[in-house]
C-alpha cells in the first residue's frame, strides 16, 4: 500500500500540520481521528489495516486529517469565545487548505467522502452537512451531532453553524437541501455496547427523515462498544458494501 506524509504550514490554524495518505486513486476518503488530534491515530489502532484491501484495489484513497480538539473545546485555559473562533478557523483550514491539497494530490477535483468515529465522527458529519456541494457523503460512527456535548453548554452563532442537530433542524434553504437530498452515501451508526449513545444517532436520524434527506441508520448490537475494534469493523463493512 502506498503511504505518503504531506507536511505544510497552515495559515488558518497555525504551525506545521500533516496529512497522511494511503493508496493511489479512487474516491477521496477524508478520515478524522476519533480520540486525539493525531492523523496517525487510525493507523496505530488498526483502522487503515482493516480497509487496506479496498485501498489497494483503488476503491478509494484515504487522507487522514489532523483535528484541533485539544486546542479549542478541550483547551482548559481558553475562553469560550476563543474556542468558538478556533473552531471557525478549523473549518477554514478544511475548506481552504485541506481540500485544495486533496485536489492537487488527485490531479484535479475528485469525489470526496468523510469518515470518522466519536469526535472524528462529529467532524466527518459536520463538514459534510456544511458543504454537501463539495462532499458526496459521510460515514459517521458512534458520533454526536449536538456541539453542546463538547462546549459545556456554551452556544453562540458559530456553535449553531457547527451543530448539525441544530442547523439541519432549521434548514429551509432549497439550494442546500437539494444537495443534501441528492446525496446517496450518508451513513450514521452506533453500537449498543459500553460507552455508546444509540439514542443520539436515532434522534439525528429522525431530524434527517423529517427534512427528506435520504440516509442509512444502523444501530449495531451490544457487542459493539465505543472503541476502535468496533469502529474498524463498522467502517470496513460500509466501505466494502456501500462504495
Amino acid at each position: 500500500m502506498k503511504r505518503e506524509v504531506i507536511r505544510f504550514n497552515s495559515k488558518k490554524i497555525g504551525a506545521e500540520r500533516k496529512i497522511i495518505t494511503y493508496g493511489h486513486f479512487g474516491y477521496a476518503l477524508l478520515l478524522f481521528p476519533a480520540l486525539s488530534d493525531d492523523p496517525l491515530e487510525p493507523e496505530e489502532n488498526g483502522m487503515i489495516e482493516s480497509i487496506e484491501d479496498f485501498i489497494n484495489s483503488g476503491r478509494f484513497k484515504v487522507y487522514s486529517i489532523p483535528s484541533i480538539n485539544r486546542e479549542n473545546w478541550l483547551c482548559p485555559q481558553c475562553t469560550n469565545e476563543e474556542k468558538s473562533q478556533k473552531h471557525a478557523a478549523y473549518n477554514e483550514f478544511l475548506n481552504e487548505e485541506v481540500i485544495p491539497i486533496i485536489f492537487d494530490s488527485s490531479g484535479g477535483a475528485v469525489p470526496m467522502l468523510t469518515a470518522g468515529a466519536s469526535y472524528g465522527g462529529y467532524h466527518a458529519a459536520n463538514i459534510f452537512f456544511r458543504r454537501p456541494d463539495l462532499i458526496i457523503g459521510t460515514f459517521s460512527l458512534s458520533s454526536f451531532y449536538d456541539i453542546r456535548r463538547i462546549t459545556g453548554g456554551y452556544f453562540d452563532d458559530n456553535c449553531y453553524y457547527n451543530s448539525p442537530k441544530d442547523f439541519i433542524s432549521l434548514l429551509n434553504d432549497d439550494y442546500w437541501l437539494s444537495y443534501l437530498r441528492s446525496r446517496k452515501h450518508i451513513y450514521i451508526a452506533s453500537g449498543s455496547g459500553e460507552g455508546e449513545t444509540p439514542e443520539e444517532t436515532r434522534h439525528f436520524s429522525n431530524i434527517l427523515f423529517h427534512k427528506g434527506i435520504t440516509h442509512h441508520t444502523d444501530i449495531w448490537n451490544e457487542n459493539y462498544s465505543h472503541d476502535y475494534k468496533s469502529w474498524n469493523d463498522m467502517l470496513r463493512h460500509y466501505v466494502g458494501t456501500k462504495l
